[in-house]
């Protein structure tokens, strides 16, 4: 174990090579827009691969990966009258903004003029570098209601763990796109850990449901487990043509693009009803399609990252009322690394859980 001294306990990477291990280091002393939460449990997220490998070149290690926290409140600054000890609270991809932009004004303070400070690897309001979730507790700036979430306490702190990224990038351009209105038609490109959500909330909205993925052996749970309508090979050229035939050619009025790897894009444009929009959350080398697939049936493809405060309250909100729940595999944290090489390749259904407070010791 790390023998440097330090008032938390967390599991760092050292290195490009992402390996995590026992580290201690110092949070900072409660301020007084402060407030301190005890880790119960922290999501794995494909962003902890991403900066524990230093894919991006800005690793600044050691990193404390984790962006996806779960936990109790143990502490609250003076001027914090919005949490009280004992609260479950989550906290989500960034800790900090300017507060004062148009974005932070109207709540999408992920898009903040001077740059959201991130969970971890970011550089925080005091110059330090933040420390992510796979740590014993983390200490939040919650002024103005920003974030912190409350996470009803009749919903399990695990489950939430994974709303705080993977579900809130699916819900955010949902919301903003209008399909949370019953009888529109959805299709969900990818079916992992934010393309479930997405089937999730379809389902919750009351909208048709259509799975794309390239992989049959996603058929049985997309229909059974996530009660999707229908299920598509979508690399079965034959068989996305089918679909087209049985269903109209422009059969979809959304679509949401999940899918993490390089993919072609025309023969999902195709499926869009006239006006209908793709987005895509994922982050694929590039995007080539043909003029043809925009400017016939005047569709649109968009963009979209993780969602401001007030949607992300709603979310979970959301799915504490509709008992909608991700589905995860809770682990404890002397298994994270083996969890970010099987998120790598891909053999999770469909969330990874750490349960920081029965293994962090």
């Amino acid at each position: 174990m790390n023998t440097e001294e330090g008032n938390c306990l967390g599991w760092a990477a050292r290195d490009p090579t992402g390996v995590l291990s026992p580290y201690k280091f110092n949070r900072r002393v409660v301020g007084a827009d402060d407030v301190s939460i005890k880790i119960t449990h922290c999501g794995v997220c494909y962003a902890d691969v991403v900066r524990t490998k230093n894919k991006y070149g800005d690793s600044r290690y050691p990193v404390v990966p984790g962006h996806e926290i779960a936990g109790i409140v143990t502490e609250v600054g003076p001027n914090n009258h919005r949490f009280k000890v004992g609260d479950h609270v989550g906290v989500g991809t960034y800790v900090s903004t300017c507060r004062n932009c148009e974005y932070c004004d109207d709540g999408f303070e992920n898009h903040c003029s001077e740059g959201s400070v991130y969970t971890f690897n970011g550089v925080d309001v005091d110059g330090t570098i933040t420390k992510g979730g796979y740590s014993s507790y983390i200490v939040v700036h919650e002024r103005q209601k920003r974030y912190c979430y409350k996470i009803p306490d009749n919903y399990p702190l695990a489950s939430a763990a994974p709303l705080l990224c993977a579900g809130i990038t699916v819900y955010s351009p949902m919301i903003r796109h209008k399909m949370n209105q019953p009888g529109k038609s959805l299709g969900v490109i990818g079916l992992g850990g934010l393309g479930h959500m997405a089937v999730k909330f379809g389902k919750a909205f009351g909208l048709n449901v259509t799975v794309l993925s390239t992989s049959m052996s996603k058929k049985e749970e997309a229909l059974s487990l996530l009660k999707a309508d229908k299920f598509v090979i979508s690399s079965d050229e034959q068989r996305m043509k089918a679909f087209s035939l049985q269903h109209g050619a422009k059969s979809l009025d959304f679509i949401i693009d999940c899918a993490a790897g390089d993919h072609q894009f025309d023969p999902y444009m195709s499926l869009l009803k006239t006006n209908g929009t793709l987005v895509l959350v994922g982050f694929p080398s590039e995007i080539k399609l043909s003029p043809v697939s925009l400017n016939i049936g005047s569709k649109t493809i968009a963009g979209s990252v993780t969602g401001g405060t007030k949607n992300t309250q709603e979310m979970i909100n959301f799915c504490a009322e509709h008992k909608i729940h991700p589905e995860i595999e809770v682990i404890p944290i002397q298994y994270a690394n083996e969890a970010l090489e099987r998120l790598i390749n891909r053999d999770v259904k469909y969330r990874f859980v750490i349960d920081i407070e029965g293994s962090l010791k």
